[in-house]
Formats: structure tokens, C-alpha cells, sequence
């Protein structure tokens, strides 16, 4: 869609306001709102300022203006505002129209240039399984004394014996017994359609949605792959309209990776390929999984990379709460056909060669989906670059129960790292597949390890509720 076809879209739909908007660093969403009428040719030329030093991870006061310059292929007229809205996405470029190194659509896109000029193929496809809670109340505290937090669902399996609801507490969600009910266990299934329509009107092409394992209102909504930028546009469009409907809904949404103790957490299973042109590179009948030898390499780049990898892709303290064993969590460095707790999967079921693809299932959506993306392209073409065997390296193929493994034979097996500090060591020990070509810069890795070794120290200091039970009696 061209600057043109965008302001007759504006009068063609009676749009009362533009809504300009660009992504952290972190992955939130921020918006500048302009009247319709101040929206002219030039505002795509000349882009919307903004004031960079009030965003983590950008920029210092001494140097904060910043332009957003809009992406007119990412309009979309907003759902859920009362006045008609139209929602573009921006990519961030300081005053002197250089595009902003931290800007995470930047890196993205790099991501994408970096392939196309490697020779291994013309586009990467991603597609991400991004799961969520839909909780009905939702409270928490950090103070100098005291810290806690509260959630409820009414289908939980807590609530079998609530006062407050009532009789008839049958057909509540089973801890780990929520995978595909039907109604009424399922008390889902209309805010989940409601989601799913809202997202097909904004140009989402949704596959299906279902309940997920965990009780309390585990969800999951799956739309089509597409071209790395777009599916992490995608992605910050399909967040924001599954949040805006839980509130419609009188609840709240939660893309939180762990926010129950004892049932299974929240992942971002991303499948991803390589094309060259209409030519799938991942596909080779009678291959193990029937991947070509391509296709390993990519592989054996994402398991070496890993540990580095994970600090992007597990971003936040409560994402290594999730990845523990026991929770279907994909804890270990190997890949295999059919184990759910390897890193890497190889889908078989009812695959093509264009559908051949790899899932890396340890990601969660506290991932910024523009780094999280470029990240796992660059793991995987730097595995490519070097014929990163995985079978050479330890990393199976695993098609056994690996809990089932003794002590032993589990020694053998790498896992992922255990704390956010240790996954943002090996991200130091190991950047320089993420700056080839120019595609995250040294000075990035670092700002960004600061941001988030903060994030680890603002948790690591302050006192935990069970440490009480732990240690008061001492």
C-alpha cells in the first residue's frame, strides 16, 4: 500500500485519526495519535517525531529526538477504538534520516538482507505458536514491605469449591488436563472466536485456535507463516488484539511465560524455513525427518548457538521459570521428530515439501519478535556457513522419552541455561554469528545485555514470598 493509497483509504473509511506506532526493545508496542486532517503526503516523508530518551534502551537526553517513518504496507484500522483509528507501524530513523541501529524492525529487516546476499536463499519464513492466559482477576505487589501476587480463573481447578460462584463447580480445567476440551469444560471457545474474527478483519490469516494444557485459561491461536518482518508485525498485531478482547471481555490476557506455579507454562513455538524463490531448501525425501542436509546445518547453527540464542529468545527472569522439566518444557539441546521436550522438533504429520520446516519450541513471547527472529536466522545460516553437523555435536536425533533417560545417559544431554545471567553470559561469550553482515552491532548486544542484567538484578534483590516460609524461623 503506497502513501497515496493510504490517505484514500482515510476518506474512503471516514478515519477520524492515524495512529503512528514503533516497538522497543523490549517488544511493547508505543503510539503517537495524529488528527486524520494533519495526515498529509509529506507526514510520510518527513515522518512523526518523538522523544527517544523516554524509551528503555534508546537513546540518552542529551540526544533523544527521534523520527518514526511509517510503514504504509503495515496499516490496519483499529478495532476496538471508539473514534475510527487507523493503525501504521513505523520504523524508527534519528533526525538526520539514518535508520536507528536500536530499533528492532531495523534489525529485522537487516536479518533479511543478510540472507538474500549469503546465496543461500531469497526468504525466511517464520510462523510462531504464541500461547497465552485469559485470567478474570489479576493483582500484585512489590513494596519495601510486602510482595505477592494474585490470579483467578473461573474454570480453574482451584475452584471447585468457591462460595462465592455458587453450586454446580462441575467441569472445571484439570491441572495439565486442558488440551482441546470441549464446552463446558472449555468456557472459552467465544472470547477465543471473538479474537480470531477481530484478527481476520485486520489481515491475519488465522489457521485454528483450541484451549491449551495448563487450567486457568491457557489459550493458543495459530496464523499463517509469512516473511520474517511481517510475521513479527503479525505477531505485536495478533498481542494486541488478543489483550483488547480479554478486556472487553471483563478479563485480562497474559503473554507472561510462567504465571502458575505447578501447571505448564506459556511457549512461542517458532517454525521457520529457507526458500529459494518458490523453492523450498528444507525438504528431502528420505532424510532423516525427510530434511535435507540444509536443513541440519540449520539446525546444528540454532542447538550450538542456543545458550547465546536463548537470551533473546527467553528474555525475562520468569521465562526460566518455564523452562524446567517436568512441564512438557523443551529444557534439552536436541532435536528429534516427535519429542515435545527437545528444543528443536521436526514436524512430520501431514507435511509437504513446502510445509517442511523446523520448530524451535524453547522461545516465549517475552521474545521481541523482530530480534528473536533475526536471531534464529542468524544462528541457523551461520550453522549453514559452517555445516554444523548436530548429530556430529551430541544433538541427537532423540526420539526416546528423554526423562525416561537414566542420570547417566541425561549427563550426555546439554540443557538450556538455568537463569537469565547465565543465558546473557553466553550471549557475550557468543555474538559474533549475530554481527555478521553488519545485522545486530557489538554496541546493540551490549546496550541491550545492560537492559536486561538490570531487569535480573531488580528481581534477584528483592525478597520472595516463600523465602519467608523458608527462612523466618531461623
Amino acid at each position: 500500500m503506497s502513501a497515496q493509497q493510504v490517505l484514500d483509504l482515510i476518506k474512503e473509511k471516514g478515519i477520524e485519526f492515524v495512529d503512528f506506532r514503533f516497538i522497543d526493545l523490549n517488544g511493547r508496542a508505543h503510539h503517537i495519535t495524529l488528527p486524520a486532517t494533519e495526515v498529509d503526503a509529506e507526514t510520510f516523508v518527513n515522518g512523526v517525531a518523538f522523544d527517544g530518551s523516554s524509551i528503555t534502551g534508546f537513546r540518552g537526553i542529551e540526544e533523544s529526538d527521534m523520527v518514526m517513518m511509517p510503514d504504509t504496507s503495515t496499516a490496519y484500522v483499529d478495532p476496538f477504538t471508539a473514534h475510527s483509528t487507523l493503525i501504521i507501524t513505523s520504523n524508527i530513523h534519528t533526525p538526520d534520516g539514518e535508520r536507528y541501529e536500536r530499533d528492532p524492525r531495523s534489525i529485522a529487516h537487516k536479518a533479511e538482507e543478510f540472507l538474500q546476499k549469503s546465496g543461500v536463499g531469497t526468504t525466511a519464513y517464520f510462523a510462531p505458536e504464541s500461547e497465552f492466559f485469559i485470567f478474570d482477576d489479576v493483582r500484585y505487589e512489590s513494596t519495601m514491605n510486602s510482595s505477592s501476587f494474585f490470579v483467578d480463573s473461573e474454570e480453574a481447578s482451584w475452584n471447585t469449591n468457591r462460595k462465592e460462584e455458587g453450586g454446580n463447580l462441575g467441569f472445571k480445567v484439570g491441572v495439565k488436563g486442558g488440551y482441546v476440551p470441549v464446552a463446558p469444560v472449555d468456557s472459552q471457545q467465544d472470547i477465543r472466536s471473538e479474537m480470531v474474527r477481530l484478527m481476520q478483519e485486520a489481515g491475519l490469516r488465522v489457521e485454528r485456535h483450541h484451549h491449551e494444557v495448563a487450567t486457568a485459561g491457557q489459550a493458543e491461536i495459530n496464523f499463517r507463516f509469512d516473511t520474517l518482518t511481517t510475521t513479527a508485525d503479525n505477531l505485536m498485531k495478533y498481542k494486541y488484539i488478543v489483550h483488547n478482547v480479554a478486556r472487553q471481555y471483563g478479563k485480562v490476557a497474559t503473554f507472561m511465560p510462567k504465571p502458575l506455579f505447578g501447571d505448564n507454562g506459556s511457549g512461542m513455538h517458532v517454525h521457520s524455513s529457507i526458500f529459494n524463490g518458490g523453492e523450498p531448501l528444507f525438504y528431502e525425501k528420505g532424510g532423516y525427518a525427510n530434511l535435507s542436509e540444509m536443513a541440519l546445518h540449520y539446525i546444528g547453527g540454532i542447538l550450538h548457538h542456543a545458550p547465546a540464542l536463548i537470551a533473546i529468545t527467553n528474555p525475562s527472569t520468569n521465562s526460566f521459570k518455564r523452562l524446567v522439566p517436568g512441564y512438557e518444557a523443551p529444557v534439552n539441546l536436541v532435536y528429534s521428530k516427535g519429542n515435545r521436550s527437545a528444543a528443536v522438533r521436526i514436524p512430520v504429520a501431514a507435511v509437504t515439501p513446502k510445509g517442511c520446516r523446523i520448530e524451535f519450541r524453547t522461545p516465549d513471547s517475552t521474545a521481541n519478535p523482530y530480534l528473536a527472529f533475526a536471531a534464529m536466522l542468524m544462528a541457523g545460516l551461520d550453522g549453514i556457513k559452517r555445516k554444523i553437523d548436530p548429530s556430529a555435536l551430541g544433538y541427537g536425533p532423540f526420539d526416546t522419552n528423554i526423562y525416561e533417560l537414566s542420570d547417566e545417559q541425561k549427563k550426555e544431554i546439554r540443557s538450556v541455561p538455568g537463569t537469565l545471567d547465565e543465558a546473557l553470559d553466553a550471549l557475550e561469550a557468543d555474538c559474533e554469528f549475530l554481527t555478521e553482515g553488519g545485522v545486530f552491532t557489538k554496541e546493540f548486544i551490549e546496550n541491550y545485555v545492560n537492559v536486561k542484567r538490570a531487569e535480573a538484578k531488580a528481581v534477584a534483590i528483592r525478597i520472595h514470598p516463600h523465602e519467608y516460609g523458608l527462612y523466618f524461623d531461623c
